[in-house]
């Protein structure tokens, strides 16, 4: 027999609110060590990170707060630089950026993505090498074009004819040379959320491999004066779990490579596969690490172009969230709290603190 409320359904009901796999954790105070930085830990009962208790941060910052943990950054960053020793590692800066960031990112010996002017500034604030940082966004106007240009960055991502255009202009204007890298859609439908997915076809990132426009990027980037093509980049999501959907990508991104190659002559030598690899937000998530993400992506590469009959390109990636998530928490201030009675004498408690609805 179902149970009604003059209040709606939701209040005649004391389940909990929330996606049938999410499970409340058996112990809520405990620090469940993937989940948490390597630092993190409880003296008498109370959070300390990077050795200071969260009231010892509070009293010098406030609250909302973001706390990092250098020692956990650091060591996240060097095992993605390890595990994919040989490749080219670029921390994506949009997951969280700052010029002393920045320098660690340089000093555990990455390469970083910046994809808006204000992230470049912080990345050459901090003193980071422009031949090492890679710029993203599918809408970078000819000023920011221009600054990148000069500065010198190591590699623009380009991602319409419109840009190819706009780029072009400003290298016959400057009289340099541009390295780029040409970003495709490989038409992957990556198993994350819908709105954390980039590569499928109805989107506004990149050329299309299906319709035809990648190859037609290509060539007249191949055609464009002051602009040197090092490859292609593809990006399948975020928070990926499942690596099948790199291999996907990997393989229609090579076979263009290979397509490329045959028909116009060129040998790209570098491809990047993108990042968006998941980390644990649940005590149900259970994130790949880099060196499992290594190996994995490294024998699909391989596998791909020896039946292609290609040569292996120089494989770069991205991880963001994987490196600074794990790495870093929030801090609030617990404000209004409201217990709400449900019928059966259930109790449901909201507890409203000095951020956002995270």
């Amino acid at each position: 027999m179902s149970t009604t409320h003059e209040a709606g359904w939701a209040h005649a009901s004391g389940a909990l609110r929330g996606p049938s796999w999410l499970r409340p954790p058996s112990d809520p105070d405990a620090l469940v060590p993937h989940l948490w930085s390597q630092t993190a830990h409880k003296v008498d009962g109370e959070l300390h990170v990077g050795g200071l208790s969260v009231s010892e941060l509070v009293a010098n910052v406030n609250t909302p707060a973001y706390v990092l943990d250098e020692v956990d950054f650091r060591a996240r960053a060097g095992a993605f630089r390890d595990a994919f020793a040989g490749y080219d590692v670029f921390y994506a800066g949009k997951a969280f950026l700052c010029t002393t960031v920045a320098r660690w990112v340089q000093e555990e010996g990455l390469s970083l993505d910046v994809c808006s002017d204000g992230e470049l500034t912080v990345a050459l604030r901090a003193g980071f090498d422009p031949a090492r940082i890679g710029y993203h966004g599918n809408n970078k106007t000819v000023t920011e074009l221009r600054r990148a240009v000069a500065a010198g960055i190591g590699r623009i991502v380009l991602d319409s004819f419109d840009e190819i255009d706009r780029l072009a202009m400003v290298t016959a204007e400057t009289g340099t040379t541009a390295r780029v890298m040409v970003r495709v859609t490989a038409g992957v439908e990556a198993h994350t959320h819908e709105y954390i997915a980039t590569a499928h076809e109805d989107q506004k990132f990149g050329f299309s491999i299906t319709s035809g426009d990648a190859l037609e990027a290509v060539r007249r980037v191949l055609d464009a004066p002051g602009i040197d093509l090092l490859g292609l980049h593809s990006h399948i999501g975020s928070q990926i779990f499942d690596s099948s959907g790199f291999e996907v990508a990997a393989r229609r991104v090579l076979a263009l490579q290979a397509r490329i190659s045959t028909e116009l002559g060129v040998v790209l030598p570098e491809m990047d596969l993108g990042g968006g690899f998941g980390i644990a937000y649940t005590t149900q998530d259970d994130p790949s690490d880099p060196a499992q993400l290594a190996t994995e992506m490294s024998k699909i590469v391989e596998h791909e172009c020896r039946g292609l009959g290609i040569p292996e390109p120089r494989l770069s990636i991205e991880p963001g969230r994987a490196i600074v998530g794990p790495a870093m928490c929030t801090v609030y201030t617990v404000g209004t709290v409201k217990p709400v009675e449900l019928d059966g004498g259930a109790v449901r408690t909201y507890v409203s603190v000095d951020g956002g609805m995270s």
